[in-house]
């Protein structure tokens, strides 16, 4: 399967058995409550005018008001970006954080376009988006974002409304009322979820694989090399590089920063056969969904694989795992960190009270520990995996504000 929507209802179907949710409210959650596609104009450098395609999927407010992300990407398609709010929701709710689920996207390489008109298309999302400010859906980066485009998002919010408000946009910086850790939470989060499972399974310090090496992927690696694991192999676009003894990841860090890619790095060779493959203990898949699918999922070698992207494992794959007795933190708990720390932003810019690094580590791992533990406990009770307790306990709690408003 690699239609992400179709399995985001699949999981959300499951999910449904698991707690008898009510017929009438899973058919309003497998619709989003409002999609939104639009064309933004574009003048771009050279005089043309162009038009691109935008979206935005609010699954639903019965939580609170819907966030997060904003993506790019030239392959972008309306299907995902439901899919996305939908994870967003799940995310929230097992995060128990007071938010519905919401996802934008531009349909755009930003490696295509210069500087000013990557701007440009930004802030014309913004201004075609009609943003409806902090009480109601606040976007965030993704894919082909990032702190500089939200503050160019936040500036023209703030244009057309005519007031400042920094909770209107999240991942903004911290000069415009971005929180600390923002920019780490995700990567964080994966960190920390692997660590608990690790230690469950007898794994801790054990050897790890992490495809991906963004800002999610880098961050985990740093922080589990620093947690004492053995970063055997990490990849990126440009290829991999492996150590069975463990690759210096600080050094790794700024061998990136200085070219941009991991390949050509120090004395580590490349990798020759594909990472998802590699010999480790655990496995994180860190770049794209339906990476581990059923052409591969049988050569997976890792007892645990940790999700730090959205559905990188395709249904069959992550059937085939399972049954060969591999254990799966899934992404809706293990990559949640980003809107914990969101929604900690948030609540920083309503009340303008900022906190150190050191508070908002402290209540992410409490946060992130929690949703571990309780995913966990709902598997055990229920008899079922972890994915699908996640979304229970997600759908329970959904379900519940959605009755008490009288949805049902």
């Amino acid at each position: 399967m690699s239609d992400v929507w179709a399995e985001a209802l699949l999981n959300l179907r499951k999910a449904a058995a698991v707690i008898d949710l009510e017929p009438e409210l899973l058919a309003r959650l497998s619709v989003p409550m409002r999609f939104t596609e639009f064309a933004i104009p574009l003048r771009m450098d050279d005089g043309r005018r162009l038009m691109f395609a935008a979206f935005r999927s609010l699954h639903q407010d019965a939580t609170g008001p819907t966030k997060d992300g904003t993506r790019i990407r030239p392959d972008l398609g309306p299907g995902e970006i439901k899919a996305l709010s939908l994870f967003m929701s799940i995310k929230h709710a097992v995060a128990d954080i007071p938010a519905g689920g919401g996802k934008g996207g531009i349909v755009a390489d930003p490696r295509a376009l210069s500087e000013n008109e990557y701007e440009r298309l930004v802030r014309g999302f913004m201004r075609r988006l009609l943003p409806r400010g902090a009480f109601a859906d606040v976007p965030g980066a993704d894919i082909g974002t990032d702190a500089r485009a939200m503050a160019w998002m936040l500036d023209e919010y703030e244009q057309i409304t005519g007031r400042h408000s920094p909770a209107a946009v999240n991942d903004k910086p911290f000069e415009l009322g971005g929180s600390r850790g923002g920019h780490e939470a995700t990567g964080w989060g994966v960190a920390i979820c692997a660590d608990l499972a690790a230690r469950e399974l007898d794994l801790a310090g054990g050897s790890v694989a992490i495809q991906g090496f963004g800002q999610v992927g880098s961050v985990t690696a740093l922080r589990l090399h620093e947690m004492g694991y053995r970063i055997v192999a990490v990849s990126d676009v440009s290829g991999a590089v492996a150590d069975r003894d463990g690759l210096d990841v600080p050094a790794l860090f700024a061998h990136v920063d200085g070219t941009g890619a991991v390949s050509g790095f120090g004395g580590a060779p490349g990798l020759a056969s594909d990472i998802l493959e590699h010999d480790c203990q655990i496995l994180i898949p860190a770049a794209l969904q339906d990476v581990v699918t059923a052409r591969n999922a049988a050569r997976v070698r890792a007892r645990l694989v940790v999700e730090a992207a959205n559905a990188p494992l395709s249904p069959e794959a992550d059937q085939i795992l399972l049954d060969g007795g591999v254990h799966i933190v899934p992404d809706v708990v293990a990559n949640c960190g980003g809107a914990v720390v969101c929604d900690f932003e948030r609540t920083q810019g309503l009340s303008n009270d900022y906190w150190d690094l050191a508070k908002v580590r402290e209540r992410l791992a409490g946060r992130m520990e929690a949703a571990f533990l309780a995913a966990r406990e709902t598997a055990s009770r229920h008899g079922v995996p972890m994915r699908q307790a996640a979304w229970a306990k997600a759908l329970a709690r959904i379900r519940s504000a959605m009755l008490w408003r009288g949805w049902a």
